[in-house]
């Protein structure tokens, strides 16, 4: 007995198959798959590996099992469902794909169409303000003229001024 609190389990429980065990499964598998064949409910997978196992088997045993459809097994061969919220990919055609493109725009989510009206107004609007058309640009011009006016009276004082100054200077 090991000294100490704690003890190691490893290797205690193993437990090795014997020889004949290992045949009556192969045995008993086998009465199984005969079973299921007299019934019709063999499954593809065991199917084919036991025509693997077999090794000769013929293509002509092969090609008459292919011709019979599969039968479901359990319920989901009694009760049919479709999901309706799955959505089936449909595979297009590249001449069909060049002809979509033409015909109909894009479908734009409410945000593009905003965005893109939005543009255009104020492209739109960017013209007519620059053609003097809107309130905007004709305020815009008015001030100007206000200023220009301004400026060139600003600019007769000033020569008014400057002649003033050098008619003073030759009188004396």
């Amino acid at each position: 007995m090991p000294r100490g609190k704690f003890t190691n389990h490893k290797g205690r429980n193993r437990k090795f198959t014997s020889p004949e065990e290992l045949e009556e499964q192969r045995k008993q598998e086998e009465l199984k798959q005969k079973w299921r064949k007299e019934h019709g409910q063999e499954e593809s997978s065991e199917s084919e590996s036991e025509e693997e196992k077999s090794g000769s088997g013929s293509s002509e045993d092969s090609d008459s099992d292919d011709d019979k459809p599969t039968k479901a097994k359990g319920v989901s061969g009694l009760i049919e469902v479709e999901n309706p919220n799955r959505v089936v990919k449909k595979n297009k055609k590249l001449n069909n794909l060049d002809n979509l493109g033409e015909g109909e725009k894009p479908q734009l989510s409410r945000r593009e169409r905003e965005e893109i009206e939005r543009q255009r107004a104020a492209a739109a609007y960017q013209k007519l303000h620059a053609e003097g058309k809107t309130e905007q640009a004709r305020a815009d011009l008015a001030r100007l003229a206000i200023i220009r006016q301004q400026r060139e009276e600003a600019a007769k004082r000033r020569e008014a001024e400057k002649k003033a100054k050098d008619d003073v200077p030759k009188k004396r």
